[in-house]
């Protein structure tokens, strides 16, 4: 009688650590079996108070901006895009300008926040070269902002990346600039390490990078150090190896003001550009800065790039994208990415959708 005392107890935990573990490759399998669907878009800047009210969109309002494209956005488990400036009623500008009444620095209502929130945004890169146009206030307000209304963000100096769950996988985001005050893209061995640290306890790995020239005249990705105004604006094609050697899984390109290629590199998707997306005034939108796309990609648990569609929009006028029934968008984003780089398994088809090709 003994003897079987002492066995029950012990027959009793086996099956009930086989019961724990079945349920735990239960849950792996659950895991593995995950994808999750990305909205990507390039730079956003609803209007700015600076240097006068009259670049702010009709009656002070931006909700209307994005209503055109808002059911592609709000369909998304993660909708991203680059913020192209800070969120401020008033103060100073800190931006060198010879002169300040047509000085390029963005100051947008801080009520034009929620415009973000409303339209779906989940998360917003700020490593650009506009957040810090008005100064430790600007970006402070900034940020103040965009947790208020639930939008999370990355890219400053002081918080390069930004963890968070979505549909059952953990997501890592980091953003990139060669910007001052900015998670600095240049030092290469700092970027490396976050994006290690990053893919070691996060199931997908996104970076954001704003960096290139400017214009028509860097639509197509050089593979070499693109240098604007006198400034070193980096390598893009470069870094966007560099990181998913790293760990990173999408990479999301934006600064050029135009759409760029695509490639697809050890199965991980990389868009060179999204261009201008919604940039209400005080920006140039005659052809191609007028493409505005909208990338949406979907990745399994591990990353892998599975599918993906662009959705062509434009704008017209002083700025907001419209869906292009054209799909100029589209079309040059393929011709693009043919002509750069025509060894990548991404195949374009006329609908817009995106997917890998099956011959080796």
């Amino acid at each position: 009688m003994r003897l079987k005392f002492l066995f029950l107890p012990f027959l009793f935990f086996s099956v009930s650590l086989t019961a724990q573990n079945i349920e735990r490759l239960n849950l792996l399998d659950s895991i593995k079996n995950k994808s999750i669907r990305i909205v990507a878009v390039g730079d956003m800047m609803f209007g700015t108070n600076f240097p006068r009210e009259s670049y702010l969109p009709p009656n002070r309002d931006c909700g209307s901006l994005l209503k055109p494209v808002e059911n592609i956005l709000l369909n998304a488990d993660i909708t991203f895009g680059n913020l192209e400036g800070c969120f401020l009623d008033e103060g100073p500008v800190v931006k060198r300008c010879s002169d300040t009444t047509k000085c390029y620095a963005f100051r947008m209502p801080v009520r034009f926040a929620s415009c973000l929130a409303n339209a779906g945004f989940d998360i917003v890169g700020i490593a650009n070269n506009h957040i810090w146009d008005f100064g430790q206030k600007g970006a402070d307000t900034t940020q103040f902002y965009l947790e208020k209304h639930g939008v999370k963000y990355a890219g400053l100096k002081e918080k390069p990346f930004e963890i968070f769950y979505e549909s059952g996988l953990k997501i890592g985001l980091a953003a990139f600039s060669p910007f001052n005050h900015t998670a600095p893209m240049h030092d290469l061995d700092q970027v490396v390490r976050i994006i290690k640290s990053l893919d070691s306890v996060c199931d997908v790995v996104i970076v954001s990078f704003h960096a290139g020239g400017e214009g028509k005249e860097f639509l197509n990705v050089n593979r070499e150090t693109e240098f604007f105004y006198g400034e070193d604006r980096g390598n893009v094609y470069e870094f966007s190896h560099l990181v998913i050697d790293a760990g990173a899984d999408l990479v999301i390109g934006h600064g050029p003001h135009v759409p760029r290629a695509l490639e697809l590199y050890k199965n991980k998707l990389i868009a060179y550009s999204l261009g201008n997306f919604c940039t209400y005034a005080r920006f140039n939108l005659d052809y191609p800065n007028s493409m505005a796309p909208m990338l949406a990609v979907k990745l399994d648990s591990k990353g892998d790039f599975l599918s993906g569609k662009i959705f062509s929009a434009i704008q017209l006028g002083e700025g907001g994208p419209l869906t292009d029934e054209l799909k100029r968008t589209f079309k040059l984003i393929k011709k693009l990415s043919e002509e750069d780089f025509p060894e990548s398994k991404l195949r374009f088809n006329d609908d817009g959708l995106l997917s890998i090709s099956d011959h080796q």
